[in-house]
């Protein structure tokens, strides 16, 4: 039996860029307020966050409707304090004072997303982009709001708008191709993801999802260069080891195959399912002492694999003509619902 088991690399993130609110063009007369916020401003970038907020209030009490100071105010709470209602409530008057405040709009949109309000964020995103429809930011946040919510239509939409104002856009392209993907379109999701390996030849997720959507085609030489690419990408990549891997060890190619199971192990050495594919490479070469260690291995680090224990019984029964210790594995490959015929006489024998 060949069992391919283990996680697959998903790749889904969400990483928020800061605006900070240092661009706005203050009147040519400063005051104590404005001296208050370039201050705060300075603490906020040293992570000086309680400071920034004290030195906030000095310039909101100076100036009540200052909103640029409520902005920031909001930021500090958000990144610095990991205060999220302080920093919705913040924004909130930001916005209130200066409706046509976009990237106020914007950091509200994407606190809200943070705290999965996905109706707020979307009317606040919208708005920033209506405010400023050149804003890759905002887009990018709403397109990642409406993927998070679940309605991969808008998301969709919103991914293809951010790529008609930037065609290049590495996140666009990645995240679109994914979605693509779970829809269940392979061919939009390839033609994606070649524009954007054709962009940056060093974006391993993206020859690492080519090389799972040729697999799932059957294109298996497709998939193995497209795994090899990922790797050579991104050397540490473990999924791409083993999904190659596997397609070695099931082309026979067990030398090579070897290679890539040990490099899993190198990264990642609770692998079990790696181990007992490298044992199985192992068996194929002759090299049984080296195959018995990872059957091994692989039992130890995860008990209620059935398949571990079903190689672990092949191997004891046919290579080392064990039958006691076969039965053993056998019998724990069935308790753990494994489901074979061959092995369900030989353990039914064995009680006899």
């Amino acid at each position: 039996m060949q069992a391919r088991i283990g996680p697959f690399l998903i790749l889904l993130t969400t990483v928020f860029c800061v605006v900070l609110p240092d661009a706005i063009i203050y009147s040519a007369q400063p005051d104590a307020a404005q001296k208050a916020y370039q201050q705060a401003l300075a603490f906020f970038r040293e992570d000086q966050y309680d400071n920034a907020v004290e030195t906030l209030k000095k310039a909101l009490t100076l100036q009540p409707q200052y909103a640029e100071a409520h902005h920031l105010l909001g930021l500090v709470y958000f990144q610095g304090k990991k205060e999220p209602v302080e920093a919705i409530e913040a924004l909130k008057k930001a916005v209130r004072l200066k409706p046509a405040f976009p990237e106020a709009l914007y950091d509200l949109g994407r606190i809200y997303l943070s705290q999965a309000k996905y109706q707020e964020g979307e009317q606040a995103l919208r708005r920033a982009i209506e405010l400023a429809p050149h804003s890759e930011e905002a887009r990018l946040a709403l397109a990642r709001l409406y993927t998070r919510a679940g309605d991969a239509t808008k998301a969709i939409q919103a991914y293809q708008a951010l790529l008609a104002l930037k065609p290049r856009h590495p996140e666009a392209l990645y995240s679109l191709s994914r979605l693509y993907d779970t829809q269940g379109d392979a061919k939009l999701a390839r033609h994606t993801l070649q524009q954007l390996t054709q962009a940056d030849p060093s974006h391993a997720d993206a020859w690492y999802l080519l090389g799972r959507i040729a697999e799932k085609e059957n294109n298996l030489g497709e998939a193995a260069d497209a795994y090899k690419q990922a790797i050579l990408a991104k050397p540490d990549l473990v999924d791409a080891h083993y999904n190659l891997g596997f397609l070695l060890r099931s082309a026979n190619k067990q030398e090579e195959a070897t290679k890539q199971f040990l490099q899993v192990i190198r990264y990642r050495p609770e692998y079990a399912e790696a181990h007992m594919n490298l044992g199985m490479s192992y068996t194929a070469l002759g090299l049984f002492d080296e195959a018995e260690q990872a059957y091994e291995k692989a039992v130890e680090l995860k008990p209620n694999l059935p398949e571990a224990h079903y190689n672990l019984g092949v191997f004891y029964e046919l290579h080392r003509k064990d039958s006691v210790r076969a039965l053993v594995q056998y019998r724990k490959y069935l308790e753990l619902g494994g489901n074979d015929e061959r092995v369900e006489r030989i353990v039914s024998q064995g009680r006899r």
